[in-house]
């Protein structure tokens, strides 16, 4: 091995000289080291031949052929990351409106104040890293696209009240269908309706409107619940007086017919005796209607009838 003489301060050192052929031989250990690479726990490595897919890696110590012959991404894959439309976090508890993103018009043509918030993962981290350079603005420009698009078929009243889940829901599956459409590799986890409400500038007059709405449903509401009151206790007192009268129809005809039976008993006996029968009826019914006063019979003739007034003596208490 040759050597070359060095003075360094008073002394002299000799170095060894490496040959062209020892120096290529280190250079291609140290390239061929280069192609050395971990993957951590929550990514994974998409490796690249020559600028074209070959391979996927997963996590821990891994190797590839160096630059340029191979090459290797390892993006997030169980990462949920964030993009937020119409507005940004600028600090702890501190935000700030967008309003050429947060600005949209509804189906009724009112404008709204509206912003998003879309949580994503990557579900196929070859589609995602070849398919698309700017992930976190492709995201961010559909959801706007979408967001803009559910708003504009809804009315004003259900994107501020009642119809936010419904927003938020169709937002969701539409924006996922134009992610899978372009082949992004990216899976939608949630869409987050943050806020609905009118523009700063008429927001006074949004208030009084649905303070009216508000009035005018509890107005309605007490009424129904007057309706739904009254209706019954009249249906019930129908019904008690249909009962009622049946009873009374039900007893007269029972009356009714007990008079006809009796009135026909009669009309036997008195067919029997006219003349006793007739005697008795009279008894009878002055009895009913002169109940406390003494009464005294002169029977006619000479009294060839008293027997039989005699019994009728004892059945009414007649003297």
């Amino acid at each position: 091995m040759q050597t070359k003489r060095v003075i360094i301060g008073d002394r002299e050192v000799k170095i060894p000289v490496l040959g062209i052929f020892p120096m290529i031989a280190i250079g291609l250990v140290l390239w061929l080291l280069t192609g050395t690479y971990i993957v951590g726990p929550d990514e994974v490595g998409v490796v690249q031949t020559f600028g074209k897919h070959s391979r996927i890696s997963q996590s821990g110590l891994n190797y590839h052929l160096p630059y340029p012959i191979e090459t290797v991404q390892t993006p997030k894959v169980t990462e949920v990351k964030r993009v937020e439309i119409g507005f940004r976090t600028t600090g702890k508890n501190q935000f700030r409106t967008i309003e050429k993103e947060s600005l949209m018009l509804t189906g009724d043509e009112n404008i709204v104040d509206a912003e998003l918030i879309v949580q994503y993962k990557i579900k196929d981290p070859v589609a995602y890293t070849f398919n698309f350079v700017k992930p976190e603005q492709t995201v961010r420009e559909a959801a706007e696209a979408t967001l803009r698009t559910i708003i504009g078929r809804h009315k004003i009243d259900e994107a501020l009240t009642a119809g936010k889940f419904m927003i938020q829901e169709e937002s969701k599956f539409l924006l996922q269908s134009i992610l899978d459409k372009y082949e992004t590799g990216i899976f939608v986890v949630a869409v987050q309706l943050q806020d609905v409400s009118p523009p700063k500038q008429v927001i006074a007059a949004f208030k009084d409107v649905a303070s009216a709405k508000e009035d005018k449903n509890r107005m309605i509401n007490q009424a129904e619940g007057y309706r739904n009151n009254v209706i019954p206790k009249a249906r019930g007192e129908a019904q008690a007086m249909l009962r009622e009268a049946e009873g009374f129809r039900v007893a007269r005809i029972a009356r009714a017919e007990g008079d006809v039976a009796k009135f026909n008993a009669m009309l036997v006996e008195y067919k029997k005796g006219k003349d006793v029968t007739r005697k008795r009826m009279y008894l009878e019914t002055m009895e009913e209607i002169l109940p406390n006063i003494e009464k005294y019979i002169v029977p006619d003739g000479d009294g060839s009838n008293l027997l039989n007034l005699l019994n009728l003596n004892a059945q009414g208490g007649v003297k």
